[in-house]
């Protein structure tokens, strides 16, 4: 979770409240671009449309005080970035304490709002796989990533990636014959994975980011696959196998992201691997390969054309 920077604090006397609510504004406006709205600052949860975010989400939050010291919390689910705002400095410790005890209350309601959200989503998410078919073996995005599809269930053109997590459905990727990808609005995404294969004893289980990447793996070793969907949930996903099958061998197959500063893909894969005492495997790519690559299903696509 990152800050976003904390504005200008607005002057040191007291504010008017609607002054109080054109300043918090302004804050928020700082952090997302401009509003259409002014907040309301009346202690409550308040979701709202990020300025260039799709029509119709509401991944911005704020929760707005007005008695004694004016100031507010906000946030974006979206980004996973929170902000924090006051109409001046507190003038005494009452006063600061008063602030922390608000910023307490943010993240307890903040908590209780992510979760009705990911429930919600939960339950979404459920209705779709149940009245979902099979996936088509010759869809396109499976037939140009030469995989199968794995128990993948398939709705109109999209295809349907579970999101587990404690052994239930909690949320969906909807990927497009193209490739275009996208998770359920308000799912969970940290610490799910989707799993391919079966689990047993005697048999490593592989930890990657991708699907398609997991299911080249799964192709080529035979052993279970679970796919974090991101480099940055490679940890809490492993962490949840661990937490649920304590004896397993994992293997964490990271991608290498050659071309991305910092490489956050070897980044996260090797920290992963460190703190879940786990094995580490990179693809191996050769030296004519294409810098571009940066994962197993790469690996194996680019391979394909080159023998």
């Amino acid at each position: 979770m990152t800050d976003f920077k904390n504005p200008a604090l607005a002057g040191t006397g007291s504010l008017m409240p609607e002054k109080a609510e054109w300043a918090f504004k302004d804050a928020l406006e700082a952090a997302f671009g401009r509003l259409d709205f002014v907040p309301m600052m009346d202690g409550h949860f308040h979701r709202f449309r990020v300025p260039e975010d799709k029509s119709g989400t509401r991944n911005g939050w704020y929760v707005g005080f007005l008695d004694n010291i004016a100031s507010g919390a906000f946030g974006s689910w979206k980004l996973g970035q929170t902000g924090t705002w006051s109409s001046r400095q507190p003038a005494d410790p009452i006063e600061a304490e008063l602030i922390q005890q608000r910023i307490e209350q943010v993240k307890a309601q903040r908590q209780a709002e992510q979760q009705q959200r990911h429930q919600q989503a939960a339950e979404k998410a459920r209705g779709i796989w149940q009245r979902a078919l099979l996936a088509n073996p010759n869809h396109a995005y499976l037939v140009a990533k030469k995989v199968s599809a794995y128990g993948l269930r398939q709705r109109g053109n999209t295809l349907l990636v579970p999101l587990i997590h404690n052994g239930q459905l909690v949320n969906l990727q909807f990927i497009q014959p193209d490739g275009c990808k996208r998770f359920l609005s308000g799912g969970q995404v940290k610490g799910c994975y989707s799993p391919m294969g079966v689990i047993a004893q005697g048999k490593p289980l592989y930890l990657c980011e991708g699907w398609a990447t997991g299911a080249t793996l799964h192709q080529y070793t035979g052993c279970p696959v679970a796919c974090a969907m991101n480099a940055g949930n490679l940890l809490p996903a492993g962490q949840q196998l661990k937490a649920r099958y304590p004896d397993l061998a994992l293997i964490v197959a990271g991608d290498d992201d050659r071309l991305t500063d910092g490489n956050p893909g070897r980044m996260k894969a090797n920290a992963a691997a460190l703190a879940l005492s786990a094995e580490l495997v990179f693809p191996n790519f050769p030296a004519d390969a294409p810098l571009s690559l940066t994962d197993f299903n790469d690996l194996a696509l680019w391979s394909a054309h080159h023998d």
